[in-house]
């Protein structure tokens, strides 16, 4: 019983900054999305939300284990990580892999982001090729994240502990599996009526 208790305690801290996050993330978004549709209001949410987790999390990480490591360091942002790192040893270290992508992750993702929730709110046009790439690269990022390790057998991941498999494995990284994949549906809807729209009209002229 005490040992659950140290285990909630420990992770209350990093869940609590991931759910403040959440919070800024979507007002800002669906303040951002006045007077849009459901889904788009949705879609700004989520991207002000990956924007700061990019900025805020992930850019520290990059910093902190290119002027040395997580472990080592006494950084109020380095607790969150060794928190996590409790899951997936490999982001207490300088892993190679892992490093490099969160640097594409930050540097690309966290721009493409931005310019995406700007392409929504003014109604560019580019906005659904923006939407595609930034969804493949959270995807490509996911994949390459974790299959290293399982092809090793996965001797980084702890998965004998519920919080660290379901929570801090399974669900937070499976968001970025998930709302990626919705808005690559809702990009291949609305460019498939595009093209229809563009093609009957061309029709009406011939």
């Amino acid at each position: 019983m005490r040992g659950d208790w140290e285990l909630g305690a420990a992770a209350g801290g990093p869940l609590l900054l991931c759910a403040a996050l959440l919070a800024v993330g979507c007002a800002l978004g669906l303040r951002l999305g006045r007077g849009l549709g459901a889904a788009d209001r949705g879609a700004l949410a989520w991207l002000c939300f990956d924007a700061l987790v990019h900025f805020a999390l992930e850019g520290p990480f990059v910093y902190l284990s290119l002027v040395g490591n997580i472990t080592d360091s006494d950084a109020l942002i380095a607790s969150l990580w060794k928190e996590y790192g409790k899951a997936d040893a490999r982001w207490l270290y300088l892993d190679p892999t892992i490093v490099s992508l969160e640097i594409l992750t930050v540097v690309l993702g966290g721009f493409l982001a931005l310019v995406l929730i700007y392409a929504i709110v003014k109604g560019k046009r580019y906005r659904h090729f923006i939407q595609i790439t930034l969804c493949v690269c959270e995807l490509y990022g996911g994949w390459m994240t974790f299959c290293p390790d399982w092809l090793m057998g996965s001797p980084n991941l702890n998965t004998n502990n519920w919080l660290y498999f379901w929570v801090y494995l399974v669900f937070f990284n499976g968001v970025w599996v998930l709302i990626p994949g919705l808005l690559l549906w809702q990009s291949w809807v609305e460019l498939k009526k595009m093209h229809h729209r563009g093609f009957n009209s061309g029709k009406k002229f011939q």
